[in-house]
Parts: structure tokens; C-alpha cells; sequence
């Protein structure tokens, strides 16, 4: 958490989750509660700017706010799931997660129902940045090289090991450039697709 940003939670559960994010060594920011038009909200978001790698400090891009419990199975994910494979799979460290965002006021793709994204509730991700310079992107890459295949695969597998629905180029057309994650698991599985 920055120094200069005081908690402005309320609720004791929020309290507890920006605490226990704040132990993994994110940089964020705690949002205000705010209710929006149409069923949209963000209550107990935060802003990411950073999140810790197994040895570096690694950026995020591009994301809006994000509920502090998806923020904390975010950052533990780029963490064990996503740097762990970008260092065993692809040789190199992971530098940053390029998101495509993360709170969006607007329905589900052909429905009349709130995505997860207008509660602040899910996070869109397109790409990784990797030490050696390399951009390995969901779109560019999810039929690339065999490393490539191999290490988004296995970030899409951990990723389902944390939230409680994870969507991929293999879901439908609509996924074919990012991941998408939402919620974090409260039993013992998820929709992973």
C-alpha cells in the first residue's frame, strides 16, 4: 500500500483483505465505495500499480479498479502461478502483466445481465512482458511456439486454481486475445474453459 493512501474501508472484511494484500508486497491504492449507475459499483476496490514477482517488483498495466479479494488472488497468481511458469517454461523472469482492464459498467455479451466486470469483479488479461524483452500475448501466441502454447496453458491452469471463473481463446470467440478472471474460488473448483 502507498504511504500516503490511508485505508478507507469500513467493513472489518475489508479491513482484513487490504492487510493481508498489502503482506504480499502489492503497491495499491484503497478506492472509495461508489455506486454507480445502472447496478454498477465498486465497493471495496483498490488500484494496482505494482505486485511482487518471486525477486522483483512486477507492473500491471492498464487496470482499473478491482475488488481487494480478486486483487489478492491476482497478485498471488502473477506471483506463484505466472512468474513461477515465465522462469520454468520460457527461461526469463516475468517484468509486467498487460491487462486490457478491469471495471466496466455493462452486461454480459449478449445478455441482460451485469458482467463481473460492473462490480469491479474481474480483470481482462491480454499479454506478459518478460526480462529478456519478450511480449507474449494471448492472441499472438496461444497457438505459438511450443514454450509459448506450453506457458499460457499452464498460467490459464494456475489462474483456475484461484478464481472461480477463468476464460480463455479455448471458451469462444470472444476470448480469442485475453484471459478473463473473475471472483475468487469459495469452494472447491471452478468454471475453467
Amino acid at each position: 500500500m502507498r504511504a500516503d493512501a490511508a485505508p478507507v474501508a469500513s467493513r472489518p472484511e475489508d479491513r482484513q483483505c487490504l492487510g493481508a494484500l498489502g503482506q504480499t508486497g502489492a503497491q495499491f491504492t484503497p478506492l472509495p465505495d461508489r455506486y454507480l449507475s445502472e447496478g454498477c459499483s465498486n465497493l471495496g476496490t483498490v488500484q494496482l500499480h505494482a505486485i511482487s514477482g518471486e525477486s522483483a517488483t512486477l507492473g500491471v498495466n492498464n487496470i482499473g479498479p478491482v475488488t481487494c479479494p480478486v486483487s489478492a488472488a491476482f497478485a498471488a497468481w502473477a506471483r506463484f502461478g505466472v512468474d513461477r511458469a515465465a522462469r520454468t517454461i520460457l527461461g526469463s523472469p516475468l517484468v509486467s502483466i498487460q491487462t486490457m482492464g478491469s471495471y466496466s459498467c455493462r452486461n454480459v455479451a449478449g445478455s441482460r445481465r451485469l458482467s463481473a466486470h460492473a462490480t469491479a469483479s474481474a480483470i481482462d488479461i491480454a499479454g506478459f512482458v518478460l526480462a529478456d524483452g519478450r511480449r507474449i500475448t494471448v492472441a499472438g501466441d496461444w497457438n505459438g511456439s511450443s514454450d509459448e502454447r506450453a506457458f499460457l496453458r499452464a498460467v490459464q491452469a494456475s489462474a483456475c486454481r484461484r478464481f472461480a471463473t477463468v476464460l480463455g481463446p479455448a471458451y469462444n470467440a470472444a476470448h480469442h486475445d485475453h484471459f478473463h478472471v473473475e471472483g475468487v474460488i469459495a469452494g472447491d473448483s471452478s468454471y475453467c474453459r
